[in-house]
């Protein structure tokens, strides 16, 4: 048998040019790689399609204040820089409790012996008899009332030139006057003859403001609703730095300090609990929005007066930042 040779053809082609179709995919693989190359992207293996990757791009809806322009929130966290020592030092220079507001001041004025709605009662109207009028003012008109029964129905039943002799030389004793006449019908008709029991419907009495309602909360009700700011925690709360800017009026001081100023909280040097008076209340710490008042205002009363304070008696004379400026006696 004549010999067969067998002849195996290689499935390889020549790499050289003219090498044909599958050549010429080789060359164009060859340029895809070297692209690649020259983007810094190597490719160790064959090319691959790549697949076309989509861009998303992302929105943010704008919120409701950012769609009416309103400023961003504050970062919260300010609060004047020593205004815990400077607490510690008032409330030393106030420990004697010997200013006119410790012993004639709203909690002190009505009768313990009378009923808890008449007690509330006394409460509201030596506070409305206490606006623009100093502390021992306030007090004898509250004696001479109480003197003759003071309950909504006694008032009621007075005729108002009696009730204007009764009160002055009260501040704007007529007005007063026409307002705790309309305010006890109020409380005659709507509340059986006590006061509310909140903000709210306090400040819509007649001759009742903000200042009063707060305190009339804590000392009528025993309820914290808020710091209570009359004209000398006003002036002091300014003098010391206790608002992030000078405030006008009041009720924009008020809303400066509960901004910042601890609801309740053991303040004193380094942070230490202090051992000075007991709390107003029951809790393990000072209701600091309760103390506030008192606090400032028999320190306005006996040392950080209106006019000429007396700056060189102070403690936080070398921390406020009126003092200097003050250069009181």
């Amino acid at each position: 048998m004549a010999g067969v040779r067998m002849v195996t053809r290689s499935r390889s082609r020549s790499r050289g040019s003219g090498a044909g179709p599958r050549g010429a995919g080789e060359e164009a693989a060859a340029v895809r790689k070297g692209e690649a190359n020259a983007e810094g992207k190597i490719s160790h293996g064959p090319a691959k399609r790549q697949r076309k990757t989509q861009k998303l791009s992302v929105a943010y809806e704008a919120s409701d204040d950012e769609k009416e322009g309103a400023k961003p929130p504050e970062a919260p966290g300010w609060e004047p820089p020593d205004w815990q020592q400077q607490l510690v030092n008032i409330r030393t220079m106030r420990s004697g409790k010997d200013a006119p507001v410790d012993q004639l001041g709203a909690e002190h004025c009505y009768d313990p012996s009378a009923p808890p709605k008449v007690r509330r009662y006394q409460v509201l109207l030596s506070l409305m008899l206490s606006s623009q009028t100093k502390d021992q003012v306030t007090a004898g008109a509250m004696q001479r009332l109480r003197a003759r029964g003071l309950t909504v129905d006694s008032v009621l039943q007075t005729d108002d030139s009696t009730l204007g002799a009764l009160i002055y030389p009260v501040g704007f004793w007529r007005s007063k006057v026409k307002f705790i006449k309309q305010t006890s019908a109020i409380l005659q008709q709507r509340y059986g003859g006590d006061i509310p029991s909140s903000v709210a419907e306090l400040v819509a009495l007649p001759g009742v403001g903000p200042k009063m309602a707060h305190l009339a909360m804590a000392v009528a009700w025993g309820a914290v609703s808020g710091i209570a700011v009359d004209t000398h925690v006003h002036r002091i709360a300014n003098r010391l730095g206790w608002t992030k800017a000078a405030t006008k009026s009041p009720e924009k001081t008020r809303a400066a300090l509960e901004a910042w100023l601890p609801r309740c909280g053991r303040v004193g040097a380094g942070g230490a609990a202090l051992s000075l008076p007991p709390p107003l209340t029951s809790h393990l710490h000072r209701e600091l929005w309760s103390e506030i008042n008192g606090l400032l205002v028999g320190f306005g009363q006996q040392t950080c007066l209106p006019v000429r304070p007396r700056c060189q008696a102070c403690l936080n004379r070398s921390l406020c930042p009126a003092a200097r400026s003050l250069g009181g006696s």
